[in-house]
């Protein structure tokens, strides 16, 4: 395999076979399905496969890409006897940054990017989610209707999952970043932010895989494996049970770390209620599932050491300069 990646010579060929590999029904996608039956020692073999066919698969790719732009840009020609005026560098916000960094983890971790619409119906906003008009999250006071209340700029991402499984069924794994709106505007909120949530629906589904994927995601995020979960029955709607989930953290380096006695809240999960599996067309009996986010600001603060949220929507270039990437 290692050998046909490397012959390739154009990127629809690679894609095609990239596709065939980890596509839907190809052929590592099949014996990754079949994890659960291995044991634990042929589980790390399979996995490492799976990590040097991807790591294969975009080598070949940077490859390619590099030679197609080296061949584009050969017949250009440029003109060294002239002192070209300096041009500014910019950065990439740190809000974008986090983004596309939880956007490579989740896609290494089998998880496919979803996206809906920032003004939802109160269906998906709302109803569907298992949140009975009587919800405080219905509340115009505390949320942004558009027409009354037959639409709203959505309070969450989670109305993704529901659109979601309507047009792909199940079983379904995927992630929703995006802007959700509250009308919360104190000190410690903006009345827009991001957020982000990852969404697993299968057969044989369990608690304890929800845990030990968001054990993986955070010490991919933060590239530590020093990552201690703290776990705190909570309640949303749309899950049952619910948690809220913290990490434990040292204050000093600003970085995760055990046996500190200091915890930070992190974000809610919890197990798929049975009423959202049924709004969403599918039987609860047969499927289960997880759900799991947090905002990305909070995130974003403490992987890069940002003390305050409104700074990434204010607009100073200055702070942005000795912040961005």
């Amino acid at each position: 395999m290692f050998k046909t990646i490397k012959n390739i010579n154009n990127l629809d060929d690679l894609q095609k076979l990239y596709s065939d590999t980890f596509g839907k029904n190809g052929t590592m996608a099949v014996r990754l399905k079949e994890m659960k039956s291995l044991n634990d020692a042929e589980r790390v073999v399979l996995n490492k496969e799976k990590d040097e066919f991807q790591n294969a698969f975009k080598a070949r790719q940077t490859e390619l890409e590099d030679a197609a732009m080296m061949e584009s840009l050969a017949p250009e020609k440029i003109d060294t006897t002239r002192t070209p005026a300096p041009t500014p560098i910019g950065k990439i916000h740190p809000l974008t940054k986090i983004l596309a960094d939880i956007g490579r983890i989740f896609e290494g971790m089998g998880y496919v990017q979803a996206a809906g619409p920032e003004i939802e119906t109160d269906w998906y906003c709302f109803d569907a989610l298992n949140i009975p008009p009587y919800h405080p999250a219905r509340d115009m006071h505390d949320t942004f209707f558009l027409n009354g209340i037959e639409n709203v700029m959505r309070t969450h991402t989670s109305g993704i999952q529901i659109r979601e499984m309507e047009k792909h069924g199940v079983p379904v794994k995927i992630f929703a970043p995006g802007a959700v709106y509250r009308k919360e505007m104190d000190a410690t909120h903006t009345p827009m932010f991001y957020q982000y949530e990852g969404l697993v629906i299968d057969k044989n589904i369990t608690f304890a895989n929800l845990i030990s994927e968001i054990k993986i995601f955070f010490e991919k995020v933060f590239d530590s494996k020093e990552i201690e979960l703290r776990i705190r029955p909570s309640y949303f709607p749309f899950t049952e049970p619910s948690i809220e989930v913290d990490i434990e953290w040292d204050k000093t380096t600003g970085r995760p770390s055990k046996n500190t006695g200091v915890w930070i809240e992190m974000g809610g999960a919890g197990m798929v209620h049975p009423n959202v599996l049924r709004n969403a067309g599918v039987d609860p009996t047969k499927y289960q599932g997880f759900a799991f986010g947090q905002g990305l600001e909070r995130l974003a603060m403490l992987k890069y050491g940002v003390n305050d949220m409104r700074k990434f929507y204010d607009g100073d270039i200055r702070w942005l300069e000795a912040n961005g990437f």
